[in-house]
């Protein structure tokens, strides 16, 4: 099988920077809260174009596509479960066509979020239901001419390993981020070593797995400390929020400076991950300011937790969630309640 370009490009670099945040920016042009950003891929190609652009043009050497809730659990709420292929496919098109035009190797990630469903016994969404979702909505991506598969944001293993079942049928290379927003864990208990173990239990493991979203850039880089703790030799990905989201006027506002960023990038870098980008909050400027760190900053030695605490602020919790049961009871309700 010849090589994907993903990991072409790793073999050729110390690091990658990924893209920032898709929602903040499409609100920021207008895209009205509670609907479907993926109908933009037809409705508005131009800003989609508009978006990809924006990471391409701010240095990223990897952008995800606008097919983050493409699948059919969340697009039915909508009215658009029909809709699967056609706007995975127009999201990874208009990718391919920015990232064709960028004059270098430009990665185009076909983003799948999760379903949205909590898997039995405690919800109904069944293994094989899931994979069903997944494999409809990697098809679709790779028709469009994504990359890779960019699965993002998960926070139950179950549903973990199914994209990466479906990503096996679809015949596609990807990678897989959780999200670790309960003092250390993901909302459903899963703790950073957790997740580079199941990685490499996985029959067709990901090109590279890690973190993305969660509270601030300090807790994901103490969640990053957490995988390479474990001694796992795969690429490790860090997608951090731009600081911590505030209301202002009736808008969710991310405090994170360029400046926060560009330490962060540089923090993550050192602690050995191979692919950099942000989440929600990070808009261009952000980008621009950690390739710019990145390139001219020289390499240090892997950070402390003093010292990630001091240059990008305190953590949200005491704990990393990792060799204690703080989370326990918090996380049964939480998963009920979803």
């Amino acid at each position: 099988m010849p090589q994907d370009a993903l990991s072409k490009l790793l073999a050729t670099r110390d690091w990658l920077m990924a893209d920032g945040a898709t929602g903040t920016n499409l609100f920021n042009m207008g895209l009205s809260s509670g609907e479907p950003p993926e109908l933009w891929n037809t409705d508005q190609p131009d800003n989609i174009r508009k978006l990809y652009s924006g990471a391409v043009d701010a240095g990223s050497d990897i952008f995800l596509t606008n097919t983050f809730g493409g699948n059919a659990s969340r697009l039915k709420l909508h009215g658009a479960q029909g809709r699967v292929r056609e706007l995975n496919r127009v999201g990874a098109a208009l990718g391919r066509e920015i990232a064709d035009a960028s004059g270098r190797t430009v990665v185009v990630a076909g983003s799948v979020g999760p379903t949205g469903e909590i898997f039995e016994p405690m919800g109904t969404l069944t293994h094989a239901a899931a994979v069903e979702m997944f494999h409809e909505q990697a098809e679709g991506l790779k028709e469009g001419g994504a990359d890779v598969l960019w699965i993002e944001t998960i926070s139950a293993p179950e549903e973990y390993r199914a994209a990466a079942e479906a990503a096996a049928l679809a015949g596609m290379p990807w990678c897989g981020t959780m999200s670790f927003d309960t003092a250390g864990r993901t909302m459903m208990g899963v703790t950073s070593s957790a997740l580079a173990d199941l990685v490499e239990k996985l029959p067709n493991p990901p090109i590279a797995f890690g973190a993305n979203c969660g509270v601030g850039a300090s807790d994901l880089m103490r969640t990053v400390l957490g995988f390479t703790a474990q001694g796992s030799h795969r690429p490790i990905i860090a997608k951090g929020n731009a600081g911590i989201p505030k209301y202002h006027d009736g808008h969710i506002h991310y405090d994170g400076t360029p400046e926060l960023m560009a330490e962060y990038a540089v923090l993550a870098r050192d602690a050995g991950v191979r692919i950099i980008g942000g989440c929600c909050g990070t808009m261009p400027e952000h980008l621009k300011a950690m390739r710019a760190a990145l390139e001219s900053r020289p390499k240090g030695t892997p950070p402390s937790l003093e010292e990630i605490s001091a240059r990008l602020g305190g953590f949200s919790s005491a704990s990393d969630g990792t060799g204690d049961t703080s989370g326990e009871p918090k996380r049964e309700r939480r998963g009920r309640r979803g």
